[in-house]
């Protein structure tokens, strides 16, 4: 009887995913726009040193306020609330990115209302799935890391990386870097920490009979089908983190009489957030399709010929196609998309339209035309009208 209340416990409260499928709101969530304005301009501050803070009493926002949060995840804020507003815009950050890789290609990072922020994509062990957990989890590790620098959070400050050394001598290696093994480490305990959660509640045995237990095959198999695909995201949280890492860079800047550059001093600096974004769909691009080898207990490539998947790679379980609409796997096709006639890429309307073709909608758009400049001081145009062909998908 123990047994069935916890893992009755464990499926309905800790775990986000049973069977692959999501059962409540994602802690992606509040990155949603809009949504996270009004957590970080209502609830959070910078105080007089420049750190946040938050206006309430920290349980009350933890668990309350941040309701998408897992347990887990909430036992990490009530430890670390003035990490959260840096959390909130590193998945803020995170969607945005994905959105702007993505918008040429027929899953365009499309976000809804309903707490799940992709919708019914998440369901699935896809390629767009495996992505958006790496997204989230770079975004989380940027922010943080960058955080650090500026002086944002108590916990943590410029970066105590040692010395690379190829560095040359006569270089000095200090200045205020990244912190990105502090960023690392926070974004691995918080991303991490939803997928982990129903191991600890739930009392498992692979080889129980099941003839000597009440919750049946069936019940086995969807415990273990959950926890290959918890397997797999944190594969691909992962795989997020990494990009960050290996993007990383050191720069130098130059002092001297004059700009001589007779010292540089060098320090660890991050990329731009979208390098990294731009990283991680040429991820997605080259994915691995993975199997659970039961034998090895590990995730291997489904293709034989091929040994792997890497600590870099994404990886998925299912193939997925986003041509038609199909709210069942969160498509909405790309019928009326605009498409690019010449374009022999995603964006081209051969692509975009999956081989249905397109319309062409021809109209007049007004713009301003032959400016000058008015001494003294003023800009004079003319208004003219334009003929526009725009192609959308059929």
């Amino acid at each position: 009887m123990m047994k069935r209340i916890l893992l009755l416990y464990a499926l309905f409260y800790s775990c986000q995913l049973i069977d692959g499928k999501i059962k409540h709101n994602l802690w992606w969530n509040i990155g949603l726009e809009g949504h996270n304005e009004n957590l970080l301009s209502t609830y959070s501050f910078l105080n007089s040193a420049n750190r946040y803070e938050i206006n309430e009493d920290s349980s009350q926002y933890c668990q309350s306020t941040l309701r998408s949060l897992t347990t887990g995840q909430k036992q990490i804020c009530l430890l670390h609330a003035d990490h959260m507003p840096i959390v909130i815009q590193g998945a803020s950050k995170s969607i945005e990115e994905c959105q702007h890789q993505f918008q040429d290609r027929h899953w365009n990072c499309s976000t809804t209302r309903d707490g799940s922020v992709f919708g019914p994509v998440a369901d699935h062990a896809n390629r767009e799935t495996a992505l958006t957990h790496a997204m989230f989890s770079a975004g989380i590790t940027y922010a943080v890391s960058r955080a650090c620098k500026q002086g944002f959070l108590k916990s943590c400050s410029c970066s105590r990386t040692a010395r690379p050394k190829n560095l040359p001598r006569e270089w000095s290696w200090g200045g205020c870097g990244d912190n990105i093994d502090y960023g690392y480490r926070f974004s691995r305990d918080f991303v991490d920490t939803p997928e982990k959660e129903i191991d600890s509640g739930v009392s498992y045995n692979p080889f129980m009979n099941v003839n000597q237990t009440s919750y049946g095959g069936r019940r086995q198999k969807l415990v273990r089908r959950g926890r290959i695909r918890r397997q797999m995201n944190i594969h691909n949280n992962e795989v997020g983190r990494r990009a960050v890492y290996r993007l990383t860079k050191v720069v130098c800047k130059c002092h001297g009489v004059s700009g001589s550059c007779s010292l540089r001093t060098c320090y660890q600096q991050l990329p731009t957030f979208r390098e990294v974004a731009a990283y991680l769909k040429e991820k997605y691009d080259s994915a691995v399709e993975v199997r659970y080898q039961r034998r090895l207990g590990e995730l291997r490539s489904r293709d034989r010929r091929f040994v792997g998947p890497t600590k870099d790679d994404l990886i998925y379980f299912e193939e997925s196609n986003f041509c038609e609409y199909n709210p069942r796997i969160g498509s909405l096709g790309t019928k009326d998309r605009p498409c690019n006639r010449t374009s022999q890429g995603p964006d081209g309307c051969a692509t975009m339209c999956c081989g249905r073709g397109y319309n062409t909608i021809r109209k007049y758009v007004q713009e301003t035309c032959n400016c000058k400049f008015v001494w003294c001081c003023s800009v004079h145009c003319e208004t003219c009208h334009k003929l526009m062909e725009i192609h959308v998908c059929k």
